[in-house]
């Protein structure tokens, strides 16, 4: 194989692994570069794409939706049927693996890290559950990890306050890549709580056994640790006050995806004038807030609604970096708010 061909090919693995692994769309795999590859090659591409995808370790330990994997599968022997006669015969025993297994509530996604780490989180199956879209990973939260990773100096050696962290993909990927001090994933619904809490733990970092008041431990010094100290806290926006926010002594306050209706909107700029009171080293933390664009008066109404209260702002340029796959045709922004 020359060498042009061979790094083609790798590219083409690295993109259905990086796809399957966070069970993004089948639409959006590289279906057409695949039946171009196999038309002049053997079997052998199908078995390292199965061997990437469904055989990965990762999967294998923390499976995706049983659902998502037959599909993924059925579409992979459509591909080699139309251009092979001959069957390949671990396509179809893997297929029969899937067909007889049962459909759990929760399944998961794998994120691959920079370092050779992955963030792998446990999803509801359902989009909307238990009344919370706060289970399951969105676009902004991917495109914000993104952005920390590029800049890590923004985290590093800080305390950091999220602000509807959901299923926790962002401040996973923070607390692996970034070396903060310490960590406060926050949400207000117990069901996503419960989750963000396995998640903390699936991903080989420990939780603080107090999650409103997050406190110093002499014995463990994190900038020389790799591992930062991590709380989950219960955090309603409209009922906490300034004392209880600035308990977590936050350097910097950062949230993903959490414009999506007006009540909410101004609930979010209630805390973070809350947040601005909550000075440290006489200095109000530093903010970030990253949004996928879907309606543009939403996002009208939270910059609006940030003016009235005394809150600048200034919109971030756009990265380049594409670690995760995620919706391309998005339009998402992160704003550095100045509190």
């Amino acid at each position: 194989m020359a060498p042009e061909e061979r790094t083609e090919t790798t590219r083409l693995l690295q993109s259905f692994e990086r796809r399957f692994l966070a069970a993004r769309a089948l639409r959006s795999f590289p279906w057409q570069s695949l039946e171009e590859k196999l038309r002049d090659s053997g079997s052998q591409l199908l078995l390292d794409i199965l061997q990437k995808t469904v055989k990965h370790p990762l999967c294998t330990k923390h499976p995706p939706s049983v659902k998502y994997t037959r599909c993924f599968l059925s579409e992979l022997i459509r591909k080699h049927e139309a251009v092979h006669a001959e069957p390949l015969d671990e396509l179809y025993e893997a297929l029969a693996e899937v067909l007889t297994a049962r459909e759990p509530t929760q399944c998961h996604r794998s994120y691959l890290l920079p370092s050779g780490d992955a963030v792998t989180l446990s999803e509801s199956t359902a989009i909307v559950s238990q009344g919370t879209t706060g289970l399951v990973t969105w676009n902004a939260a991917l495109y914000l990890a993104e952005w920390a990773i590029e800049n890590p100096v923004a985290f590093t050696h800080r305390t950091v306050l999220e602000l509807g962290s959901g299923a926790g993909l962002t401040g996973l990927a923070i607390c692996k890549m970034c070396r903060p001090t310490a960590y406060v994933f926050s949400d207000c619904h117990s069901r996503v709580l419960e989750q963000l809490r396995g998640n903390v733990l699936l991903n080989h970092l420990s939780l603080e056994p107090d999650a409103t008041t997050p406190v110093e431990h002499p014995g463990h010094d994190t900038r020389h640790s790799e591992s930062p100290r991590v709380t989950v806290a219960q955090l309603d926006w409209d009922t906490v006050t300034t004392p209880q926010l600035a308990a977590f002594q936050p350097d910097v306050v950062i949230a993903a995806d959490v414009l999506y209706c007006p009540e909410t909107i101004l609930s979010l700029v209630g805390v973070l004038q809350r947040l601005s009171a909550c000075r440290k080293d006489e200095q109000a933390p530093a903010a970030y807030v990253a949004f996928t664009i879907r309606n543009p008066e939403t996002c009208q109404l939270f910059t609006t609604e940030m003016g009235r209260v005394g809150i600048s702002w200034e919109a971030l340029p756009r990265h380049d970096q594409k670690l995760f796959p995620y919706e391309e045709h998005s339009e998402t922004d992160i704003l550095k708010l100045m509190l």
